[in-house]
C-alpha cells in the first residue's frame, strides 16, 4: 500500500459514506441525478461517495471533490439477490471503475453462487496485481472477512450481510458482525447495510467501524416514503 493510500484510509476514519445509486427501473436513474445527489451529500458533510458504474463515477469525479468507493454491478437478466454475485465480479469490471476515477474498488468477496475460496483469492489478487487501487472486500460473515484479508483486501465491509442464505437475516444492521470483524480482522471495517437512522450509525462507530455507508435512507426518496407510509400504518 502506497503512502497516499494509507493517508486516504486515515482521513476517512469516522466519516459517513453516502451511496448515490439507482437502478434503471427507478425514478431517479440518470447520470445527472447521481451527480446532484453526490453534490448534495458533499454539502451535507459526507466524507466520501459510493457510486456504481463507470459513467456515474466519471461524472461524479468531475463534479465532487470527495473520495469515491466505486462498484461495477454486472446484473444478470433474472437477478436473485441471495445468490447472484454482481458487485465488481471480474478484473474487467474493476478496471472500468478504476479508470473512471474510483479511489477504492468494492468487490463481492462472498462464497455464494458456488464460489470457492480460491475463486475469491484469485479475483482479489488479480485486481491488486493489475491496478494501483485500494480494494474493499464486501462480505456477509466473519469467515469471508478473514478470507478477504488473506486474499489481499485493504478494507472489509459488511455490505452483503443478510444477502446470503447462510448469513444472519436481520432488519437492523448486523452489529455483531461489525464487532467480530473489528476484533478478528486487521483491516479497517466499513459498516454497511440497513442503516436508516443516525443512532444506528453512532452505534456502528461505537462497535469500532472505520466508516459507515448509508444509501437508501438518504438518496432513495421512494424508499424513504415507504418508511413513512409503513410507520403511519
Amino acid at each position: 500500500m502506497r503512502e497516499k493510500q494509507k493517508k486516504l484510509i486515515e482521513s476517512l476514519s469516522g466519516e459517513l459514506v453516502v451511496s448515490c445509486q439507482a437502478f434503471a427501473h427507478e425514478p431517479l436513474y440518470s447520470v445527472d441525478i447521481m451527480v446532484k445527489l453526490a453534490i448534495a451529500a458533499h454539502k451535507g458533510g459526507a466524507g466520501a461517495i459510493r457510486a456504481s458504474w463507470p459513467e456515474n463515477i466519471s461524472a461524479i469525479r468531475k463534479n465532487v471533490d470527495l473520495p469515491i468507493f466505486g462498484i461495477n454491478k454486472i446484473m444478470p437478466e433474472h437477478y436473485n439477490k441471495m445468490r447472484d454475485v454482481v458487485i465488481t465480479p471480474t478484473l474487467k469490471a474493476a478496471q472500468a471503475v478504476y479508470y473512471a476515477g474510483a479511489d477504492i474498488i468494492a468487490v463481492d468477496a462472498t462464497l455464494r453462487g458456488g464460489r470457492t475460496k480460491e475463486d475469491i483469492k484469485g479475483l482479489l489478487r488479480e485486481i491488486k496485481e493489475n491496478l494501483d487501487v485500494l480494494v474493499m472486500g464486501e462480505v456477509s460473515t466473519l469467515e469471508e472477512g478473514l478470507l478477504a484479508e488473506d486474499s489481499g483486501a485493504d478494507i472489509v465491509s459488511t455490505t452483503i450481510a443478510g444477502y446470503t442464505d447462510y448469513s444472519r437475516q436481520l432488519t437492523e444492521p448486523d452489529y455483531e458482525l461489525i464487532e467480530e470483524l473489528v476484533s478478528k480482522v486487521k483491516l479497517p471495517v466499513n459498516a454497511e447495510g440497513r442503516f436508516h437512522r443516525p443512532e444506528q450509525v453512532k452505534r456502528a462507530f461505537s462497535c469500532g467501524a472505520w466508516t459507515v455507508t448509508v444509501g437508501s435512507a438518504i438518496t432513495r426518496p421512494h424508499f424513504i416514503t415507504e418508511q413513512f407510509v409503513k410507520g403511519m400504518k
